[in-house]
This record gives C-alpha cells, structure tokens and sequence, in this order.
C-alpha cells in the first residue's frame, strides 16, 4: 500500500480503540488486561463459568454466520433465477411473434400455389402459348416450393424453441420456489441462533458482561500473538494492488458500522457484504456470500497475501476479512459488534484468497 498504508491503518485504529497497530512488519495487538478473579463478594459467577458462555456464544454465533451464508446464496440464487425467467419470457413472446408471422408467410404461399391451378405441369405446358416462359415460371414455383418447405421448417424449429422456453420457465420457478424455502429457513435459523446467543448474555450483570468481553480479547490477543510468533509476517511483502488499495479504503470507511446478518450497506453490512462491496467498490464482481469466495476466487498462500486480499476463516468458510496489511484485517464480526479492525490471526484460518488474481 505504500507510504499511505500505515496511515490508514492508523486512521481505522484511532476508531477501534482496543486495537492497536504498529506501522512496521511484525505488528502485534496490545494485550488486554489480565482479567480479574472475582471475589465470591462481588459474583458468584467465575472465570471459567465465563469462558464456558464464551465457548457457547462462539457457538451460536458461528452457527448463525453459517445461516447468513446460507440465506444470502438463496437470496443471490433467486435474483439471477429471476432474471433467467425474465428473459425466458422476453424470448417466448418474440417467439410467438415470430411464429405467428412464419405462419402467416406459410399460408399465404399455400394460397399462392393454390391459386395457380391443379393441373399437371404436363398439361400446362401443352396448353401453354410460350412454352419457355411456362418454363421460367416452373422454375419459380419450384422456387417458391423450396421456400416453402424452409418457411414449414423454420415453424418447426420455432415451434420446438418455444416449448423448450417453456420447459426451461418453469424450471426455474420451480429452482425459484425451492430458494424460497431455503432461505426462509436460514432466517428462521439465523433468527434462533442470535436469539438464544442474545438470551445467554441477558442473564449475565454488566459487570460479567464486561469480563466477559475482556475473556474474548484475551482469547482473539492469544491467537494473534501464536500467529504473529510463528514469523509469518517475515515472509508477508506483498503491496496492494491499485484495486485492492481501492477496496481497502472503502473498508476502512465502513469502520464502526452495525453487523447485520444479509446487510451489503450502504450503513450495515455482514462479513461477505462487506468484502464483496469494498470490491465492487474497487471495479471487480464477487461472489456475494463467504464460502462461494472460498470457492470461486484465486487462492493464495498466506506467505504471498498483499492487502486487499480476502482472509477465509473457519473449516466451513464461514467467515471472511479484508486483510489490510500488517498482519490486520477489516471486518464485519458478527450480531451486536461493528465493522472493526482484528488481528489477522485471531480467528482459524482456512486460506487466501485474491480477487484480482
């Protein structure tokens, strides 16, 4: 990214306040303070009966992103099932315009030849006062003839092309009624999960609520720093891109926006609407939903990574980050957090992958 990389990194972290971002390789997170042990005074609830609702919300929110994932491919599945109907239709009605003007032209040349008599040509020729002008005109009828039998064709062919859109049509609104079933049981599901991971932090005094998020920094700082021990930043020396520089800034312009599950913005977003906007943003399509990223775009070693790239965590690719450049990424991390600045090793990688490529 160049002279203006550590700036804007410096720019995101002034936003998000408990992460701090050194501008030289080898950045590492600030740790969070030791959590306190609580006196059986103040709580009857200990470190490790929070560590297990940590456990649990990670859980529940893990399910609900591998949800939104599902809803958001139904969603993108039916967009283009509807535009394939749309133009399915467009394509019948040209069809029976066409055919019906084949049909036309089919009998008015039936009325032509009609029209010419029944005789053998045998016999008109006989009766015929300029044999080599009947002659002529037996050369056009069979002319005609020919052009008849290529119009009867084209109606044929036209004919079968009609059926098949038809065939075709109703596929899709069958592809079309299925997606709907599908994602009106990932937002059922997406519903459930963020509900009972809801119903497990209202049980909880604002004070568990505050040790509890500092057990989910120390645990994301842990993991950070197991990654950034292991050298790998050594090795990481890519620059963005002109595109990824693109969609780095637009991220970054996002920071301190709502997560909200199926959101592409323009004031919320989930972890795939953003990655997939800051690209749009930067000129280049991509799939709309994590596990499709995974899936569809170049892969990268990590080694080889340059900001801009998309980090894929979990085995599942059920999330995924804008890398940013000095082993930090940009993301959207789930119900109830904002679009915020993380330690690129804070969650399980599955992979790289670049848009780019």
């Amino acid at each position: 990214m160049g002279s203006g990389k550590h700036g804007l990194i410096a720019a995101a972290v002034t936003v998000v306040c408990a992460v701090t971002v050194a501008g030289v390789p080898g950045t590492a997170f600030a740790a969070p303070s030791p959590t306190p042990t609580p006196s059986a005074s103040s709580s009857t609830v200990t470190n490790q009966d929070l560590e297990a609702v940590r456990k649990k919300l990670e859980k529940l929110y893990h399910a609900a992103a591998v949800a939104t994932d599902e809803y958001n491919a139904a969603e993108e599945a039916a967009e283009k099932q509807s535009a394939e109907i749309v133009a399915l239709a467009k394509k019948i009605v040209e069809g029976q315009e066409k055919l019906a003007e084949l049909k036309k032209r089919a009998g008015a040349a039936a009325a032509a030849q009609y029209r010419s008599g029944g005789l053998p040509d045998e016999a008109h020729l006989l009766l015929s006062d300029d044999p080599q002008a009947f002659l002529d005109g037996t050369g056009r009828v069979l002319q005609g003839q020919r052009a008849t039998k290529g119009l009867l064709a084209e109606m044929t062919r036209t004919q079968q092309d009609l059926e098949q859109y038809a065939k075709d049509a109703s596929a899709q609104w069958q592809k079309l009624e299925a997606g709907r079933k599908a994602k009106a049981a990932a937002k059922k599901k997406i519903k459930k999960q963020i509900a009972a991971a809801e119903e497990v932090e209202s049980q909880l005094e604002e004070e568990e609520k505050e040790r509890l998020a500092k057990l989910e920094a120390e645990a994301a700082h842990k993991a950070q720093t197991a990654w950034l021990d292991s050298g790998i930043l050594k090795d990481i020396k890519g620059k963005a891109s002109e595109q990824g520089r693109k969609a780095v800034e637009y991220a970054t312009a996002q920071l301190g926006k709502p997560y909200e599950w199926g959101a592409e913005g323009p004031t919320t977003y989930d972890c795939s609407g953003l990655t997939s906007q800051a690209w749009a943003s930067a000129g280049s399509g991509i799939p709309r939903t994590s596990q499709e990223q995974w899936k569809q775009l170049k892969r990268i070693d990590i080694e080889d990574m340059r900001p801009g790239d998309l980090i894929i965590y979990n085995d599942d690719a059920s999330h995924v980050a804008l890398y940013v450049g000095d082993g930090a990424i940009i993301h959207a991390p789930r119900p109830g957090r904002t679009v915020t600045v993380a330690g690129a090793g804070s969650m399980p990688i599955l992979g790289v992958v670049r848009p780019d490529a």
